[in-house]
């Protein structure tokens, strides 16, 4: 019987290199013939069929507006705030930190924007709720302090805009209000 002869590791290396690859080429040639198969890429849905809603949100230019003219409001009262405008779902659309704003008022106008945005009221109204549901402030990403203001349109929220960092919640809610006056305009 003969002993097989023993391989190089450079030749072991070649090797596997070249089924490695063909295995590639192979997956790639599938899914290749796959993408042009007569299956439909998508469904078309009837608008008119009640399956679809539309929405309206803000545009990042209307938002980073609405968070400059509240962080303006509070500079014109001395006041080193934090800025947050969200969007109708609770996500982040402009951020702004005055100068000297504190750290803790970053996340704070964040927690105030999505608070409002969610129930579509002032964080101040929102506040008074906990007396007849205190478990609310366990939501996760909610703060139920004064400084939040939800924006509208036709009566529906479409963003909301929080405020962190003056001496009181009911200071902080007057800004995002200023904020918010601007795209009502």
């Amino acid at each position: 019987m003969k002993h097989a002869r023993k391989t190089s590791k450079r030749t072991r290396i070649v090797i596997g290199g070249t089924v490695a690859g063909a295995v590639a080429l192979g997956t790639f040639a599938v899914v290749t013939a796959n993408a042009g198969s007569s299956a439909p890429a998508a469904v078309a849905a009837d608008a008119t069929d009640g399956n679809l809603m539309q929405s309206t949100h803000l545009t990042v230019e209307a938002a980073t507006k609405a968070a400059r003219a509240t962080l303006e409001a509070a500079e014109k009262e001395n006041q080193r705030v934090s800025v947050a405008v969200v969007d109708r779902n609770g996500n982040t659309v402009v951020t702004l930190r005055g100068d000297g704003a504190g750290p803790q008022s970053y996340e704070s106008a964040v927690k105030k924007a999505y608070t409002a945005v969610s129930w579509n009221a002032p964080t101040s109204e929102l506040v008074k709720r906990l007396q007849n549901a205190p478990t609310l402030k366990d939501i996760p990403g909610t703060l139920f302090l004064g400084g939040g203001a939800p924006v509208t349109a036709k009566g529906a929220p479409i963003a909301g805009i929080g405020v962190a960092g003056a001496p009181s919640g009911d200071l902080d809610e007057k800004f995002a209000r200023a904020g918010a006056a601007v795209l009502n305009k």
